[in-house]
């Protein structure tokens, strides 16, 4: 059998056949996880954990009261036993949430709020970069060239700035905050969120963005990809941006087209940009983003830093132990909604 397993069942508890719990680590998986299978065995005793090779991944499944990683579209009518399947990542890949396994009775927790300060980190760096003009001058550098701008409007204030941060989870509230620390006026946005958070002057509901759109300098965007974020910044919602604003995009791709954010910057609709992720990853090398001085662009890096190993390890962990108490587990997954 190509399966490794640590350790025994304890058949005390209220699981599978032999009374303990089955979880499954699914291929492929990631560098760094290669102890987890030993370390979850030896904490929660009465958990057995199976790291099967792909092409024993559909037997495997079938034992399994939990697993760990993707089930694509045709392991999942082995997964008859399946009660609870933790996510690798905060936010999936696009098709992850198919409408099989979005039916299926498995509940779905994912790895949010593991990486916040690390995102929040890279947001603040990006938004300093654009007020105080740095992507062109990067460019300055590679061109050798010596060109200071010293007129009043080369900078933006950050004290005289109200910046709007749609999706005010864990990583938009920790922006909210670092921006609310350098004098920066915020507003949220968000759909579960109310009252409000640290630093933050308001939190409004999804159908006041319109509203709010046009009175923000800088536009920071944090939120999942959902059926109903995708596409979120189009041509309309551009054109209600100021023309002097920012729009900052550390959340997913799909939520900004970005053939429209390329028009508004050509047509002086907007200030500039700061992007992480993009519709397509990689950004194609003949996309026009790459060559504005106007836009800085990251290869989807916001979330890197250390102990995201350990981080993904804790989570995984402690839903385990929840799972075989019997007690809520975290981050709990509306699969229809894919966040």
């Amino acid at each position: 059998m190509s399966d490794r397993t640590h350790g025994g069942m304890n058949g005390g508890m209220n699981g599978g056949p032999g009374g303990g719990y089955t979880l499954v680590l699914l291929p492929p998986r990631a560098a760094g996880t290669e102890e987890w299978a030993g370390r979850l065995e030896r904490e929660l005793p009465g958990l057995r954990v199976l790291r099967p090779e792909p092409q024993d991944a559909a037997r495997t499944l079938r034992a399994a009261d939990a697993a760990y990683g993707t089930i694509p579209p045709d392991l999942l009518p082995h997964a008859e036993r399946l009660r609870w399947l933790q996510v690798p990542q905060a936010g999936p890949p696009p098709g992850f949430y198919y409408p099989a396994l979005i039916e299926h009775p498995v509940r779905v927790t994912n790895m949010r709020d593991t990486y916040t300060d690390h995102v929040a980190a890279h947001t603040l760096a990006m938004v300093l970069a654009l007020a105080r003009g740095l992507p062109g001058y990067v460019r300055d550098q590679q061109a050798v060239r010596w060109a200071p701008d010293w007129s009043p409007g080369s900078v933006v204030p950050l004290t005289e700035s109200r910046a709007l941060v749609v999706g005010v989870g864990a990583v938009g509230g920790e922006v909210g905050r670092l921006l609310a620390a350098f004098g920066t006026e915020v507003e949220g946005i968000d759909t579960r969120r109310t009252g409000t958070a640290e630093g933050f002057t308001r939190i409004h509901p999804a159908d006041r963005l319109d509203a709010r759109l046009p009175h923000a300098d800088f536009v920071v965007l944090t939120v999942p990809h959902t059926p109903h974020t995708e596409g979120l910044i189009d041509a309309a919602r551009l054109a209600r941006m100021r023309p002097t604003a920012f729009l900052v995009n550390v959340g997913r791709g799909p939520t900004v087209r970005l053939d429209a954010l390329v028009g508004a910057l050509d047509a002086g609709r907007l200030r500039g940009a700061a992007l992480d992720v993009f519709e397509t990853e990689p950004l194609p090398a003949d996309h026009p983003l790459w060559r504005r001085p106007d836009v800085l662009i990251t290869p989807h890096v916001a979330g890197a830093g250390p102990h995201a190993d350990e981080r993904r390890f804790a989570v995984l962990r402690e839903n385990a132990r929840r799972f075989m108490a019997g007690e809520p587990l975290i981050n709990l997954v509306d699969k229809a909604d894919w966040h």
